[in-house]
């Protein structure tokens, strides 16, 4: 009888244990597939979901709370001047492959970043850098062309990771990173597996291993929830069914806000957009609250500006392109454009197939016909963001605080304004806060007074997850699934 008790607390013992272990695994549901998984050469936020934090790692990091804290910089000191930045790297960092990671190899990213030749997406991140200094294995010092307080916040975006240029050639397809996770598989069209990385730096995961799975109709995701072949869907593309999730002990409900402006982008370059009053009118179509309502079932805040409600520095400008159609009629008229028909552009994102159905019929109620195209990513960026060949799209902005954009002559929707160029470069050599703050109030001003684009609404985080999962980030400083936190609790 002992030794039978013996073996059946022995067998409860193993099936317990066998319990525990299969809670280290989580399946994590996204809309999107990234198009490759280089941060630092691709603009698609969904590269960022993946890789961020996980697989990749800067300088420095965004907390879940939008604040810069060190990542493979332990610390750093800047000079009175406000013009170099001394790094200090934690010790025994290595790559996935087992070589270390050194002074070197952050010279090597940054340098790479700022090149002529870079196809970093986000290559305004690294123009104010003069020079990338090794001191030592563990030091390097930046010197910039002039004082920037936000540099250690622009070295904590993803375009900012830090690869070796043994690898680099193939972090598209096979990324070698410092993260606590690395790369397992990718089947194309269906999920991205990733492992816990034994050799990791830091504090170890709770999760052993984790898989991104693309589920891009609204349907299928509920339905890849409920069965439980999702475990968390922390960006979830059917708000219509959270009532039903909020209601059922199982699952938690997680709102929160994102960096995600989403605008109706316009070509200022093309035709009759080149004209403000065309701009305007369009502006003066929209009815914010009517999309919010009818792509995003209520969630959503709308803006008139490209900022994030919740910063600081944000300023409400949306009644300064309120609904009002009949001054759109108006503003068209005298523009001359009383039978105008462009060219709508949706990508696959709920927010912008939906929402692009009412905004054609609003345009459609002032005499504005659209035509619609509905492309997926890959031709999106080629078409849209590099090709620049279209007349309106609908996409959500999700960089954190990325005004700066507008201060890009070769943006894709073309604003190139000098005096706009000249506040952005006075901003970037700014480190007074208050000087700060005015600036970017007035940045947010002038893109609102010259109607670059329709301002929509700020994306909200909308997630659901099983209710057993912990430390899934409720807002999005920036556009990640950081797993370092997750973890499963009974």
């Amino acid at each position: 009888m002992f030794i039978r008790s013996l073996l059946g607390a022995a067998a409860v013992s193993l099936v317990a244990s066998a319990s525990l272990a299969a809670q280290e695994d989580i399946t994590i549901g996204m809309a999107l597939e990234p198009p490759n998984l280089d941060p630092t050469g691709g603009a698609a936020a969904a590269i960022d979901e993946v890789v961020y934090a996980n697989i990749f790692e800067g300088l420095t990091r965004f907390a879940p709370d939008g604040s810069i804290v060190p990542g493979l910089a332990e610390s750093w000191e800047v000079s009175e001047d406000g013009k170099v930045y001394t790094f200090r790297l934690h010790e025994g960092v290595t790559f996935h492959d087992g070589s270390a990671m050194d002074a070197e190899d952050v010279k090597f990213s940054l340098d790479r970043a700022r090149a002529e030749e870079s196809t970093n997406a986000q290559k305004a991140l690294f123009t104010g850098i003069s020079k990338v200094e090794v001191i030592d294995p563990l030091t390097v010092q930046v010197t910039l062309g002039g004082p920037d307080g936000a540099f250690p916040f622009k070295m904590a975006w993803g375009d900012a990771v830090i690869l070796a240029p043994e690898t680099v050639g193939d972090a598209a397809t096979a990324p070698v990173g410092t993260g606590p996770f690395k790369l397992v598989e990718w089947v194309k069209g269906d999920r991205i597996e990733i492992a816990r990385n034994d050799a990791y730096w830091g504090d170890a995961p709770a999760l052993a291993s984790a898989t991104f799975k693309f589920i891009s109709d609204p349907n299928a995701a509920f339905a890849a929830m409920m069965a439980g072949d999702v475990d968390a869907f922390p960006n979830f593309p059917a708000p219509e069914t959270l009532a039903q999730f909020d209601a059922n002990p199982m699952f938690k409900v997680v709102v929160g806000s994102t960096e995600g402006e989403t605008i109706l982008a316009m070509n200022n370059a093309a035709g009759p957009l080149a004209d403000v009053k065309v701009r305007q009118a369009i502006t003066h179509a929209i009815n914010r609250q009517e999309i919010i309502d009818g792509a995003m079932f209520g969630y959503g805040t709308p803006i008139g500006t490209h900022f994030a409600p919740h910063n600081p520095d944000y300023v409400d400008l949306t009644a300064q392109s309120a609904f009002d159609p009949e001054m759109s009629k108006t503003l068209l008229e005298e523009a001359g454009q009383t039978e105008l028909k462009l060219r709508l552009a949706l990508p696959p994102p709920s927010y912008a197939r939906r929402g692009g159905e009412i905004l054609a019929a609003q345009l459609r109620n002032v005499g504005i016909e659209t035509e619609i195209s509905n492309v997926e990513w890959a031709q999106w960026l080629e078409q849209v963001f590099k090709g620049k060949d279209f007349d309106l799209t609908i996409v959500s902005h999700t960089e954190p605080a990325d005004i700066n954009i507008y201060a890009r002559p070769d943006y894709y929707f073309q604003y190139a304004k000098p005096e706009f160029q000249a506040l952005v470069k006075e901003l970037n050599a700014t480190t007074d806060p208050e000087a700060r703050s005015a600036l970017l109030k007035s940045a947010q001003q002038m893109i609102a007074d010259d109607y670059v684009n329709g301002f929509l609404f700020q994306l909200a985080k909308t997630g659901v997850a099983n209710a057993k999962i912990e430390g899934l980030w409720e807002n999005a400083p920036t556009q990640a699934n950081d797993l370092t936190g997750v973890r499963w609790v009974e």
